[in-house]
């Protein structure tokens, strides 16, 4: 029981010694019409986790749009060096989406909007800047896999340019 207490007060109170990013994707609202939010907790000067979430703002008939309508994207990033200002990172991520696929409907003529649940693998890289401020700035691009169900988009894009802050 005491091994259980320190394991749980070490990992709450590397939460408060850690650095911490708040960001907004400045593109997707401009470009797609979607929401992104990621929060980032630093590890160490070369590793991070985070978490982002998408929600898709555009209509479902739109002809440019994510395929998702909500995904929340747990992250693990690993950065190349220490440099304070620039850096270059990989990053490992499983996205948890929600969305509508195109489903033949019952009569045979035309399709119906299902919904779907599936769950991506997948990897990205990219660049952060920041601030002697607090400022952030990171750009990065990838791709991930659904795994579970064959009602799903095959491919999952990972897309963003963040501006944040550094608490």
């Amino acid at each position: 029981m005491k091994k259980l207490v320190i394991l749980i007060t070490l990992f709450i109170s590397s939460f408060g010694f850690a650095q911490q990013e708040l960001k907004l994707d400045v593109a997707n609202p401009l470009i797609i019409k979607s929401l992104v939010f990621s929060y980032e907790n630093y590890i160490s000067d070369e590793s991070s986790f985070g978490v982002s979430a998408l929600f898709n703002l555009a209509k479902q008939d739109a002809s440019f749009r994510y395929n998702e309508n909500t995904m929340l994207t747990p992250y693990y990033r690993h950065y190349f060096s220490t440099n304070s200002q620039w850096n270059l990172f990989g990053e490992g991520f499983f996205g948890l989406n929600f969305g509508k696929y195109d489903a033949p409907n019952l009569g045979g003529t035309g399709t119906d909007l299902k919904k779907y649940t599936d769950g991506a693998l997948g990897v990205a890289v990219g660049a952060k800047y920041i601030a002697s401020g607090g400022l952030t700035i990171d750009v990065y691009g990838g791709l991930g896999r659904n795994l579970f169900s064959s009602n799903s988009p095959a491919i999952v894009p990972r897309i963003g340019l963040n501006v944040g802050w550094r608490l």
